[in-house]
């Protein structure tokens, strides 16, 4: 009883320990990685579960109260009354202004996500059935990301979140995501970055984040997807200037959209 009880208890606190990817028994949101994030996880902090325990306590009041107020024994002949004009107004206008109160600091969070900043980097993610494909229009790279099978996995690698090709983007910079799918409705998904966007055929969608540390962040598909929705995840890993410049130097040979430019780097290169 009393592990249980630690396991619960711990589970509710947003430790470090929960950054970049989901932990066992947790029920707080991962540790922000962006501003954007960071707001989401205030909002719904100060303002939503204040309100939603307050709202619960009362109504749990009132059940309790109309139980021992209005029991059976306690009045044999009850009230026919049908009406109070009070209390009518007030169960109207107090949930009108308790999502007034909600409303404005959400619409303040929205068009933030929503207003993208001028770009260091744009990416473009297509969502297939099922794992991720991506581009770096400006550099000329395209590669596939796929989920590496459980028994391929190497140590420090999480079942279903790990990937083979990962997008890797510098940190403190504007990225631009770019989203589409190719077939049927995906979404674009990295809770870290608090990032969620549709991918859907025929239509871009957009999306940024500014990554603020380095490490490696998971998301997954977010949208019911088909029978392998579960298992295209996607794998985010923030680097330093000079390490992304090094990966940069790569994959633009390992992953040319064009293979006929392969060789001309190779030949300017001798």
């Amino acid at each position: 009883m009393k592990k249980l009880f630690y396991i619960i208890l711990f589970s509710t606190i947003p430790l470090a320990l929960q950054a970049n990817q989901p932990k066992d028994w947790q029920l707080g949101f991962q540790e922000a990685a962006s501003e954007s994030m960071r707001d989401i996880i205030s909002f719904h902090n100060n303002l939503l579960l204040p309100i939603i325990i307050g709202i619960s306590v009362f109504v749990l009041f009132l059940l309790v109260y109309a139980c021992i107020r209005f029991r059976a024994s306690r009045n044999p002949n009850p009230s026919k009354r049908t009406h109070n004009v009070t209390v009518e107004v007030l169960w109207t206008l107090i949930p009108c202004l308790i999502l007034i109160v909600m409303a404005v600091p959400s619409f303040k969070i929205l068009y933030k996500q929503d207003t993208i900043p001028k770009a260091d980097l744009t990416i473009k993610a297509i969502g297939y059935q099922w794992y991720w494909g991506y581009e770096y229009p400006d550099e000329n790279i395209i590669f596939e990301s796929y989920m590496i099978e459980e028994k391929d996995l190497k140590e420090n690698q999480p079942r279903l979140l790990a990937v083979d090709n990962e997008v890797v983007v510098p940190v403190n910079k504007v990225i631009k995501v770019l989203i589409t799918a190719n077939d049927v409705l995906h979404a674009w998904a990295l809770p870290s970055f608090g990032v969620k966007r549709d991918a859907v055929p025929g239509r871009i969608n957009e999306t940024w984040f500014k990554a603020e540390k380095i490490g490696t962040y998971y998301g997954q598909c977010s949208e019911l997807c088909g029978i392998k929705h579960a298992f295209m995840p996607i794998t985010v890993r923030v680097v330093s200037q000079e390490d992304y410049d090094i990966w940069l130097s790569d994959a633009k040979i390992k992953f040319a959209k064009d293979p006929t430019k392969i060789k001309v780097r190779k030949i300017a290169s001798k």
